[in-house]
């Protein structure tokens, strides 16, 4: 059996522990390769470190996905996250329908807005290409904000949500799975609600919220999910291995005083997950 491979289409912010730069390590210690397809190379994320340097690479993504298609690959999870413009969502879905394979796993984290807001970057003609992606995906990981503007309402319409019947909602009649994040099932705990579209099942995994807000833990959440989907684990399972992740890095993190900008400590914990990974090989 030849190693998984995971095509992951986001930025590369070169400091500050989020997009390419906490996913290509959590994939690869769950024992997959991860092939990064970055759109944009930034300095640094946007939270907090000042103006940031900027280099489009939305020609290179053409010649990328051309190339590639040539050598025949097809990928076991193509896994997508925040996009620079409408252009490179589109290139995404390109990705999806000429990169697939017969059980390919296609996560979409539709980055669109967080806290009942829309990213400033956001414009009219990208939420809708993304709300066409996630037509194409299994699983899409939108937050509370992201998922109202997926239903076409307010971006704060549904910050007080909690119900499973958001994640069924979302679903499209049960067309693909649903993981909501940075739902807040009771006061000192985070949570997220999910729906299976392969089994009909949903329900709410929760975790204790630890101090702070950090940049990079959506992508870190995905990434963990991806990884377990694509080892073959159930949706119920995934959720709950990211969110209890998640958790335990940010009360590491936390422990530490680190500036919240470096987003969290995660590369200690990262045993954690190869540990999973070994017990699911059956080969080592």
């Amino acid at each position: 059996m030849q190693m998984r491979k995971v095509a992951a289409i986001h930025d590369l912010s070169c400091y500050g522990r989020c997009s390419l730069a906490v996913i290509l390590p959590v994939l690869s210690v769950m024992g997959m390769q991860c092939c990064p397809l970055p759109g944009t190379v930034l300095s640094t994320h946007t939270g907090g470190f000042g103006p940031v340097q900027r280099t489009d690479l939305t020609g290179q993504v053409d010649g990328t996905l051309r190339h590639w298609e040539e050598l025949g690959l097809r990928f076991d999870g193509i896994y997508t996250g925040y996009m620079a413009s409408a252009t490179q969502i589109h290139q995404a879905m390109e990705a999806v329908e000429r990169l697939s394979g017969e059980n390919t796993q296609v996560v979409v984290d539709p980055v669109l807005g967080d806290h009942g807001k829309l990213y400033t970057s956001i414009t009219p003609e990208m939420a809708q290409a993304m709300g066409d992606l996630c037509q194409k995906a299994q699983v899409i990981t939108p937050n509370l904000t992201e998922a109202a503007i997926l239903l076409g309402l307010a971006p704060d319409a549904l910050l007080d949500q909690r119900g499973e019947d958001l994640a069924v909602e979302l679903s499209g009649q049960g067309q693909r799975s649903v993981v909501v994040t940075g739902v807040t099932p009771e006061p000192g705990y985070t949570g997220a609600v999910w729906f299976d579209h392969t089994t009909g099942a949903s329900g709410t995994t929760v975790a204790v919220r630890a101090p702070g807000e950090y940049p990079g833990t959506g992508d870190l959440f995905a990434a963990v999910l991806t990884g377990s989907l694509v080892m073959g684990e159930s949706l119920e399972r995934g959720v709950s291995r990211a969110a209890h992740f998640i958790t335990r890095c940010a009360s590491y993190t936390a422990a530490l005083g680190t500036d919240v900008r470096e987003g969290v400590l995660f590369e200690p914990l990262l045993p954690l997950l190869l540990g999973d990974a070994l017990a699911m090989d059956d080969r080592i």
